[in-house]
């Protein structure tokens, strides 16, 4: 089944107003919606009231931070949204960054690897109905249960930055969500996943691959470029990502960025990003356009693309916009 995911809630729609947009998904081919947690709102409260909006799409987290709530509480959140949409819920967790951890919620963003494998282990072992107690090496539970675990048990997957994290989401998890990253970047990250499955003596095939995809459709070149250099010089100078696009190929495209940046020349650090990079990092052009290099990304192995729709000259994104850029336009 050929899937095709939009990021909720859109930009410029208050929460309230999404009701008749996210009924009419399911006619303009959308399977699935999904939620970001950065500083709008929580990663559930949109998808709860889109299960109830809507009765097929499948919703899921991209992505719960694994540091700003504990491993009882994420399982209990998971445990209801898998109630109100049994079978079509889908738990998705991630390091997240330091801004969001520590500047945002005065906690320690320390050992990311460590703490997401161990809140990984301990949510799947909380929603197979498993009573846990240990002291992990970044958390300790001590014999919690759930009241009523799930059934089925929802996917959980891993956000995921280069090879450790890609092989971890592989091997211990359902999948893993891809972000920021080219079309062509998708073979690199897939070869780690499935290395992770083959470890656990999984079926690679078996693996959700998600990948969230920034997408500005408009035919202003300059202003999507304006738009896509402030992003990136804001997301890919974070610690992790600069690591993964090192890692990906792009250090010496992305140098002059990092300089400027450590140097505290915000605008500079943008205007140092080459075109290149942007048009593979923040689509661009028509809807249709759009749509075909999402598509790009289907063709590369990744089997739900998930689209974050940014913000135009024309305004909030609606109906006519979302049938433009749906797979069935």
């Amino acid at each position: 089944m050929n899937r095709w995911g939009l990021t909720i809630p859109l930009l410029g729609v208050p929460l309230p107003a999404h009701a008749e947009i996210i009924r009419a998904l399911p006619d303009l081919g959308y399977t699935d919606v999904w939620s970001a947690e950065t500083n709008g709102t929580d990663a559930f409260t949109p998808l709860a009231l889109a299960s109830a909006w809507e009765p097929t799409l499948r919703l899921g987290t991209a992505i719960v931070p694994v540091y700003t709530r504990g491993p009882a509480l994420i399982a209990m959140s998971a445990a209801s949204m898998a109630a109100a949409a049994p079978g079509r819920f889908v738990l998705g967790l991630g390091a997240s960054s330091p801004v969001i951890v520590g500047d945002w919620n005065g906690i320690p963003f320390e050992q990311p690897f460590r703490r997401t494998r161990d809140v990984l282990r301990t949510t799947n072992a909380l929603l197979s109905g498993e009573r846990v107690t240990g002291d992990f090496d970044t958390i300790s539970v001590h014999r919690f249960k759930l009241d009523q675990a799930p059934n089925p048990k929802p996917l959980v997957l891993v956000a995921a930055l280069r090879a450790q994290m890609l092989r971890l989401a592989g091997r211990e998890s359902d999948g893993a969500i891809l972000n920021w990253l080219a079309s062509y970047d998708v073979a690199q990250c897939l070869a780690e996943v499935h290395n992770g499955a083959r470890q656990s003596g999984g079926d690679a095939g078996d693996i959700e691959v998600v990948a969230r995809i920034f997408v500005c459709p408009t035919d202003d070149v300059d202003y999507a470029r304006a738009l896509g250099r402030t992003l990136i010089s804001t997301y890919l100078t974070v610690p992790a990502y600069a690591a993964f696009h090192d890692w990906l190929g792009r250090g010496e495209q992305l140098k002059p960025m990092h300089e400027a940046w450590a140097a505290g020349d915000r605008k500079g650090a943008a205007a140092a990003i080459p075109d290149e990079v942007v048009d593979d990092l923040v689509l661009h052009g028509s809807p249709v356009a759009c749509r075909d290099q999402v598509q790009a990304y289907v063709d590369a192995g990744v089997k739900t693309p998930v689209m974050m729709l940014l913000p135009t000259t024309h305004g909030a994104a609606d109906l006519d916009l979302l049938r433009a850029l749906g797979p069935e336009a």
